[in-house]
C-alpha cells in the first residue's frame, strides 16, 4: 500500500522571492567558466592540424590530426571521476566553494598547455606532457559545466529558469567563438611560420588571466537559495536523526536510475551534436573537403554568432510552451536534415556550405537552448550536483570521442557522409529519450520550494498551486464515484452481500 505523507500548506513566505541582482552576477559568473571551458575547446579544435604538426611530426598528415584529435578525446575518460569527486563535494558543502576550485584547476591547465615544448625540443615528452594536461583538465571540467547549470537553475526563478539556463550555453558559444577567433586573428597577423613556431601558444596563455576573474566572480557570491534551504533541513533531520546514512554512488545510481538514463541520454545527443559541429567540422573541411582553412574558419565563426541570437530565444520559448518540444524537434530535425545538410557541406559550393552547416547549429540550438534548465530539474537538491556530475560525465565521456571517431570513420570508409550518419544514429537515442523525459518548465526544482521573482509572481503561483489542487481533488472525487459504482455493481451480483 502506498505510504501517504501529510504535508503542511503552502503560503506566501513559503516561495522564495529571487534577488534580482544576485541572479545576474549568477548567471555571469557560472556562464564565465563554462567560456573558458569552450574557449579552450575552440582553440583546440581550430589548432587541431597545427598541434599535431608540433606534437606529432613524424606522422603523416592525417595521423596528425586524428591523433591531435584522440588528445582531444582521452581527456573525457577522468570527467566521470571528476564529476564524482566535484559532485559529492558540491552536495555536501556547497556549489560556490565546489565551481571555485574548478576554475581556477581548469585555467591552470590550460596555461600550461601553452608553456609544453614541442616534439622536436624534447621528444616523446611533447605528446605526454599535453595529455597530463589535458587530464587534469578533463578532471576540472568533469565538475564544471554541471555545477554552473545547478547554480543557475537554483538560483533562477520557476517562471524564467529556461530563459536564464540558455545563458549558461551562451557563454559555451561565445566562448568558442572567441577561441576561434582568436586563433584566425593571429595566425593572419603572425602568418604560418610564427603561428606554427609560437603563435598558438598565446590562445592557452589568455586562460590563466579568465580564470583569475572568474575565481574573482565566483568567490563574491552567497551559496543558492535551493541549497542554503536544503542544508537548513538537513540540519533539522540531523538533528532528529543524527546517524542518518548518506547514499553512495552505488545507492545513487539504483534510486535514481530512469532519471541518470533520461540526463544521459540528452547529455549524448547534445554533445555529439556539439563536437560534431564545432570541434571536427573545420578539421573536416580544410582535411577532407580540401576548402580553405580560413575560408571555412570564417563560417563556422559566422554560424557561432548566428547562434548567440538563437541562444536566448530558445530559452525564452521553452518557459512559454515547455522543454521537450525542443528536444523532439531538434531530434526529428538531425534524423532528416543531417544527410541533406552534408550534401550542401560538400556541394563546394560557399552559400550551400553555409546553409548545410546553419541546419546543424539551429538543431543544436534546439538542444543547448534547453539543457541547462532541463537537467538540474531531475534530481532533487540532496544529490543534484552529484547525480547530474556523473550522469553527465558519463555521457560527454561517450560524446567526447566524437570528433576522433568521425575522423577515423572517414579516413576508414572514404565516405564523407559517415558524419551525417553518426549524428542521424545519436538522434534516434535524443527522440526517445525527449519521448520519456517529463516536462520540467514553470515547476518548482524537485526537494525545493517554489521560486519567483517577485511578490507579485509568487502570490501568482500559490493561486496557480490551490487551482492545482482544487482540480487534483475534483478528479479523486471523479475516481470515487466510478469505484462506488464498480463497488455497488459487485454488491449486485452477490446474492448475500445486500
Amino acid at each position: 500500500m502506498k505510504k501517504i505523507i501529510k504535508t503542511k500548506p503552502l503560503n506566501i513566505n513559503d516561495i522564495t522571492i529571487i534577488d534580482d541582482s544576485k541572479l545576474k552576477k549568477a548567471i555571469t559568473a557560472a556562464a564565465l567558466g563554462n567560456a573558458m571551458e569552450w574557449f579552450d575547446f575552440g582553440v583546440y579544435g581550430f589548432l587541431a592540424y597545427v598541434l599535431g604538426h608540433v606534437f606529432f611530426p613524424t606522422a603523416s598528415p592525417s595521423i596528425q590530426m586524428i591523433a591531435a584529435l584522440a588528445t582531444f578525446s582521452i581527456p573525457f575518460l577522468v570527467r566521470p571521476l571528476g564529476g564524482v569527486v566535484f559532485g559529492l563535494l558540491g552536495d555536501k558543502f556547497g556549489r560556490q566553494k565546489v565551481l571555485s576550485m574548478t576554475i581556477i584547476i581548469m585555467a591552470l591547465s590550460t596555461f600550461c598547455i601553452g608553456l609544453i615544448p614541442g616534439y622536436v625540443t624534447i621528444g616523446i615528452w611533447a605528446p605526454i606532457l599535453l595529455l597530463l594536461a589535458k587530464l587534469v583538465q578533463g578532471f576540472s571540467i568533469g565538475g564544471e559545466y554541471s555545477g554552473a547549470a545547478v547554480f543557475i537553475a537554483e538560483y533562477s526563478p520557476d517562471r524564467k529558469r529556461g530563459f536564464m539556463g540558455s545563458w549558461l550555453d551562451f557563454g559555451s558559444i561565445a566562448g568558442f567563438l572567441l577561441g576561434a577567433g582568436l586563433v584566425v586573428l593571429l595566425s593572419s597577423l603572425l602568418g604560418d611560420a610564427m603561428f606554427y613556431e609560437w603563435g598558438w601558444r598565446i590562445p592557452f596563455f589568455l586562460a590563466l588571466p579568465l580564470g583569475i576573474i572568474g575565481l574573482y566572480l565566483r568567490n563574491a557570491l552567497e551559496e543558492t537559495p535551493a541549497f542554503q534551504q536544503h542544508m537548513e533541513n538537513e540540519a533539522k533531520n540531523d538533528a532528529d536523526k543524527p546517524d542518518q546514512p548518506k547514499l553512495s554512488v552505488k545507492e545513487l545510481m539504483a534510486k535514481y536510475g530512469h532519471s541518470i538514463l533520461i540526463c544521459t541520454g540528452l547529455v549524448v545527443v547534445t554533445n555529439v551534436t556539439y563536437y560534431m559541429l564545432l570541434t571536427y567540422m573545420p578539421s573536416y573541411l580544410s582535411h577532407n573537403l580540401n576548402y580553405s582553412t580560413d575560408h571555412g574558419v570564417l563560417i563556422i565563426i559566422a554560424i557561432m554568432v548566428g547562434m548567440l541570437f538563437v541562444q536566448p530565444l530558445i530559452g525564452l520559448f521553452s518557459d512559454k510552451v515547455g522543454r521537450r518540444p525542443f528536444i523532439i524537434a531538434g531530434s526529428v530535425g538531425l534524423i532528416l536534415l543531417s544527410y541533406p545538410a552534408f550534401i550542401m557541406i560538400n556541394s563546394d559550393m560557399v552559400g550551400f556550405i553555409f546553409l548545410g552547416l546553419l541546419i546543424l547549429a539551429v538543431l543544436l540550438n534546439c538542444f543547448i537552448g534547453v539543457m541547462a534548465s532541463i537537467l538540474p530539474a531531475i534530481f532533487p537538491t540532496n544529490v543534484r550536483y552529484s547525480a547530474l556530475a556523473i550522469s553527465f560525465n558519463i555521457a560527454v565521456l561517450i560524446a567526447g570521442i566524437t570528433p576522433t571517431v568521425a575522423a577515423w570513420l572517414v579516413e576508414e570508409s572514404g565516405d564523407l557522409y559517415m558524419p551525417a550518419y553518426y549524428l542521424m544514429f545519436i538522434a534516434v537515442i535524443g527522440l526517445i529519450t525527449g519521448l520519456k523525459m517529463k516536462e520540467t518548465a514553470n515547476k518548482p526544482l524537485k526537494g525545493a520550494l517554489p521560486a519567483a521573482s517577485d511578490r507579485s509572481e509568487a502570490k501568482e503561483i500559490l493561486s496557480e498551486h490551490f487551482d492545482n489542487i482544487e482540480q487534483r481533488i475534483d478528479v479523486v472525487d471523479e475516481q470515487i464515484k466510478e469505484l462506488q459504482e464498480k463497488r455497488q455493481n459487485l454488491i449486485d451480483q452477490h446474492p448475500k452481500i445486500n
